[in-house]
């Protein structure tokens, strides 16, 4: 495996200088974003995608530096009712896949998305609960007009460029489990893979190492977000799980996200790379860092010095014992 992180934490510094800083702290491989939420800091779709002369020299910047891309990202929401939000959402995800393809990177990451509850809708809709009946009416919906429709046609660019989708596992989107991504990736394309990220899989009370077990049976875990999540079981018994009070309200919030390390022991986040290597993950670990507590630099540097202790580097030899 190789230590990565994404890049967006640096999105204030110029390319090169991000690459440089990263280097400089050990980190093997970056991902990058093309648009939306993680913004385009360090590529410009358009620009790469007109000129094979400047997508040489955008790599050449990265390998001459010992570092690979593990994947580009552009998380958002291409099945959102806001057609607007959709259309642009939708638009950069596929120049990102056709970019991805061009430059032989091979994972898009991104959201499944959340649709509205009906046709007439305005904003997302996440139904949770099976009851009131109607919540089950707009999960079936959802799933048959929108999602798969959607999502099988994505899952067929993506296997004509040879780039697969690393689909995050997140609470408000569609798909935020095991399940809802089997659930995609079956009824459309082997293509639809996850981004597995264990930090938000705690607070959902699923077991990382239990999902990457499930998910890499199936060869589906596409890439992997190295973020903590710490559970204050107090907060929990007051707000529960679905906490909506804003992220900054560490005080008083049932669940937030970490620095590696800092929300589960270390012997968790070794359990999770044994895990990757048993079931098939042997690519990138990348840094996602979104720590209330702690400076970017401070999380980041924490972040690669437990990771440094875990993760599993070598292909194993021979078993001389046996």
């Amino acid at each position: 495996m190789k230590l990565g992180v994404f890049a967006v934490l640096f999105a204030e510094k110029s390319f090169e200088e991000m690459l440089d800083h990263v280097k400089s702290q050990g980190v093997e491989a970056v991902e990058i974003g093309t648009g939306g939420n993680p913004g385009d800091a360090h590529c410009k779709i358009d620009e790469l995608l007109a000129s094979e002369a400047k997508r040489k020299a955008y790599l050449e910047k990265v390998h001459s530096r010992g570092l690979t891309i593990s994947a580009f990202s552009c998380h958002n929401n291409p099945v959102s009712p806001n057609k607007e939000e959709a259309e642009t959402a939708h638009e950069t995800l596929v120049k990102t896949i056709k970019l991805a393809g061009l430059m032989g990177i091979p994972v898009v990451n991104t959201f499944s998305g959340t649709p509205g509850s009906d046709e007439d809708a305005k904003q997302p809709n996440w139904p949770i609960s099976p009851w009131p009946n109607e919540y089950t009416d707009i999960y079936h919906w959802q799933w048959e007009e929108k999602l798969i429709p959607y999502w099988r046609e994505i899952g067929k660019l993506a296997e004509e460029h040879d780039v697969k989708i690393g689909i995050e596992l997140h609470g408000g989107f569609s798909v935020h489990t095991p399940y809802t991504l089997l659930k995609l990736r079956n009824a459309t394309s082997p293509a639809i893979g996850a981004n597995l990220d264990p930090s938000h899989l705690w607070w959902q009370g699923i077991d990382p190492v239990a999902a990457i077990k499930i998910l890499g049976k199936e060869n589906a875990i596409h890439h992997f977000h190295a973020k903590d999540t710490f559970i204050d079981q107090e907060n929990v018994n007051m707000y529960g799980l679905t906490d909506m009070q804003p992220y900054g309200d560490v005080q008083t919030r049932a669940w937030t996200f970490r620095s590696v390390g800092c929300g589960h022991s270390l012997q968790d986040w070794s359990d999770m790379m044994s895990a990757l290597r048993t079931y098939g993950y042997d690519y990138v670990v990348s840094i996602e860092h979104e720590d209330p507590l702690m400076s970017i630099d401070e999380g980041f540097s924490r972040a690669v010095t437990n990771l440094k202790s875990v993760i599993i580097k070598d292909q194993p030899d021979e078993m001389w014992w046996v």
